[in-house]
Parts: structure tokens; sequence; C-alpha cells
């Protein structure tokens, strides 16, 4: 969909006015004829409308020897996020409705150019959808609004907008490799689908095949791919934002591309979804992607391993020993926890390489974090209270919230081999916990590490402020947020 800021109205099927909590009656409804007005603020007393985050009031109205369609946006308290839930409101009422095209007047709304851009961005962020094998669609089904022209905008919104469209833009590729079926994207296909995206952004990027990576010694990211016909992949992009050599910071994803369990066979009802187990490389290729496009002042790199776990006899089997890149032998005893066992190879592989002063992995990694969460935060694992907080802020700023959970040499030995230097799962308590633990034992000295569980976000079953049932991109808009908040002085 299209944003478009405007000094002037020009034709549209609809107009919005956003109105904070409490403030119905300084909304300002220029434009509108004294008839109109009254049918509009007849409505929002109809409808119990205050101004709440999100809620909206729909009019229709004589307008010049016409009719006119007229929205009323609640913004709440004007707060950033706040804005977004009205922008994102705004295209969920409109985007199936008919109109092609609509106005919305920030005049007098107190908006903030931040404000104004997170409202625009939310719009655009609403509107994606993936109907690429849906053929036959009805027509009311399909998207009709293709523009939204913002009105009245405060100065430096063109900055803060050239921000958030870059975002929207790493939200549109993570949600569609999340979204696609596990024949389309599996780990070759993600490699090709992300260089064609990140085509002319100036990101260098290394690919590794699974030659490469048997002769380095990358045992546990193999060993979860053995069993699938299609060859594993490691993907690495690197934004030198800076100008200079060095990696301030590594962003790292579990790409399983679809998961049944390996030997361990997940059960069979809802299985389906294990095509979006790789949401933490796709958002990580998602923030990488974003952070190119609009140029930011940071070294980051983003790394991927990218495998599918599937059964047969080759796979990997409950009781075999692997041999991890760092030198450290992993006991599977479960092949279905078989993401630690990806990212801990490129753990290491990221610091051998880029040595990174910070590392933040990203993994849809246990069924336990939403036993612990259900769907409304990430869990957040780190050992270093000073990173942890950084990344919460960031996440209460972008609205990808995190909760963080404890770390402790008491799990980490639940953890302990009896035949290796570890298993790959502890017991059923603490699972999430246990997981993290285990990710602990890959973190070099002196680096920043945190853990990102975030199996309960990736994909929704309801519409969310900014997303349709279905991808949500969880951890772009907090990636970025925490960049530029942490790493672009």
């Amino acid at each position: 969909m299209n944003i478009v800021f405007a000094p002037q109205a020009p034709a549209a099927d609809a107009i919005a006015f956003p109105v904070e909590k409490g403030a119905l009656d300084r909304a300002s409804l220029r434009g509108l004829e004294a008839g109109a007005r009254r049918l509009v603020l007849a409505a929002a007393a109809g409808g119990r409308f205050d101004g709440e985050a999100g809620s909206v009031v729909e009019a229709f109205v004589p307008q010049n020897d016409g009719t006119q369609r007229v929205l009323l946006l609640g913004v709440g308290g004007g707060s950033e996020e706040e804005w977004g839930k009205a922008g994102g409101a705004l295209t969920a009422r409109l985007l199936t409705s008919g109109a092609e095209a609509a106005a919305v007047d920030l005049a007098d709304a107190g908006a903030t150019a931040p404000a104004a851009a997170r409202f625009a961005g939310a719009a655009a962020q609403r509107a994606w959808r993936h109907d690429v094998y849906r053929t036959k669609l009805p027509d009311t089904a399909r998207p009709s609004l293709a523009t939204v022209t913002i009105l009245g905008a405060p100065a430096g919104t063109d900055e803060a907008w050239a921000a958030q469209k870059a975002v929207t833009g790493g939200l549109a590729l993570t949600r569609t490799l999340v979204a696609e079926p596990a024949n389309i994207i599996y780990p070759e296909s993600f490699v090709a689908r992300v260089m064609a995206e990140i085509d002319g952004l100036g990101l260098q990027a290394t690919v590794l095949g699974e030659d490469e990576m048997r002769e380095l010694g990358m045992g546990a990211l193999l060993g979860v791919s053995l069993g699938s016909a299609r060859d594993a992949r490691l993907l690495a992009l690197k934004w030198n934002g800076k100008g200079s050599e060095g990696t301030d910071l590594a962003l790292v994803g579990k790409g399983v591309t679809f998961d049944t369990g390996g030997i361990s066979l997940k059960p069979g009802a809802g299985m389906e979804d294990m095509k979006w187990d790789m949401g933490g490389a796709g958002a990580v290729v998602g923030a990488m992607k974003a952070l190119a496009a609009r140029e930011a002042r940071a070294n980051v790199v983003g790394v991927c391993g990218l495998v599918e776990n599937m059964p047969d006899g080759m796979a990997t089997r409950p009781g075999d020993v692997l041999t991890s890149l760092s030198g450290q032998t992993i006991e599977v005893l479960n092949t279905d926890a078989e993401g630690r066992l990806v990212l801990c190879d490129c753990l290491t592989w990221v610091q051998r390489t880029h040595k990174p002063g910070t590392i933040v992995d990203l993994a849809t990694l246990t069924g336990a974090m939403i036993v612990s969460l259900g769907n409304e935060f990430g869990g957040l694992f780190s050992n270093d209270d000073t990173l942890a907080g950084q990344l919460t802020a960031a996440g209460l700023a972008s609205g990808d919230q995190l909760w963080r959970f404890p770390l402790s040499p008491t799990y980490d030995k639940l953890i302990d081999s009896p035949i290796a230097d570890m298993k790959n799962v502890g017991p059923r308590g603490a699972g999430s916990i246990t997981a993290a633990q285990f990710l602990q034992r890959f973190v070099e000295e002196g680096v920043r590490w945190a853990h990102l569980d975030i199996a309960g976000m990736v994909w929704s079953d309801k519409d969310g402020p900014n997303y349709a049932k279905g991808a949500t991109g969880y951890g772009v808009r907090l990636l970025d947020r925490f960049v530029a908040d942490n790493f672009e002085g």
C-alpha cells in the first residue's frame, strides 16, 4: 500500500480524523459541513466512542451534493504506540471496504513527527497479506485500499517516516518467509529469496553449504539436517554502516524451515505450523534489510542457520553424540530439541569469524515458552543486566515486548551428560531456561549475549495492531529499535 504525505487533500473515498481519549469535543473535523459534523458526532455518541487507542467510528454523511465516508480514529493518550494502533485500525477497517484512497487529517491532532510516522508505518504494515495461493478469492475479500494520504504532518515527519518505511519493508520480508509453506521455503530457497530482496542495499553476503560446514566441523547443525533431502545452509549478512571494520553486534537466527521433530516425531495435530520454525532467522534477515535500507550507522552481522529436521534412515537418533564447531560434545536425547543444536554452531561461527562484542539470538525454541508467556511477550535471557535492560526498553518502545527469565548454575547442572559434555535437553521443568543454559555454554568470555525465545510470537491466530492473523513479523521492530537506541551514536 502507498503512503503519501501532502499539504492538501486529494480526492479520497474516505477521510479520517484522529481523536485523543476524552477529546471528542475538540476534534476539528475540518472541511465537513455543519450537518455532516453533527451526524459524525452523533455516530460517535451512539457508538460510545471516547478516543481509546485503536477504536474506530465510521459514518456516511452528505457532503458537497454527495456522500462522504468519515472515520474517527482513537489515539488514546497520544503515545507512539497508541498512534500505531490507530494506523493499523484505519487499514483494518478500510482494506477490503471498497475504498481505494483514504486521507487522514493530522492538523490540530497533536501528533509528533515520530507518532505520525508510527501511524503511517502501522497503516502500511497492516495492509500486508499473503494471497499468493488463493485462486478463488471473492471480490469483496480482495484488498481495495491502495493509498493513504497523510495531511498536516508535523515538521520532521519525512525523516521519521523514512525509518518506518525501512522497517515496514523488513517486516514484509519476514512475514513472507514465515508464511510460505515448507515446499517453497527451505534452506536453499530461503537464501535465494533473501538475496533477491537485499539486492542493491549494500549488504555483504556469505553463504556456506554443507561441504564447507562439514570441513569447519559444524557437527551440531549438520546433525539436525541429516534426515532431510534438503541441504543445510548458513547465511550471513553484514552491514558496515560506520564505514569501518569490526562488528558491534551479531544477530543470530534459528532457521528450521520445517520441523517434524526428527526421529522424536511430533504429534501429527498442528505439525503444519512448523513451517514457521524459522521465525528467528526470518526476523534476523528482516531486521538486516531494514538496517541497510535506512543506512543505520552501526556495524551489524546477521547469521541464519538454515536446516530441515526430518526423519529418515540417516537421521540423528536419540542417544547419538554430536561434536559441535566449538569442540564441545552433545548427547542428543531428543531430536525435537534441534534449534539449540543449530544455534550453538552459529554462535561459535560468528564469534570466530566476526568477533562481535554483543550477540542477540532469536529462536522459536521451546513450547515451554508458550506455556509460560502465551502469545503476549517473547522470553529474554541474558548474561548482562545492561543488555537485558536495553532489549526490554526497545521492546516497550517498538511494541515487540519481552519478559526476562533467570539464568543460574543451578539450572545449568540439569543438562550435564554422563557420556558427553552436555545433553540437549534437561528434565520437563524449566524447559526454556535449560535451553538458554545450553546456548550460554557456547558464548565466549567477555561477550554480551541475549537469547530471545519467540516461540509464541511469530504467528498469531488473531489480528494484532499492525498485522492480520498469521505471520506477525515479530522481532524486526525490536531489533531495529535496539540498534537505533544503543549502537548509533
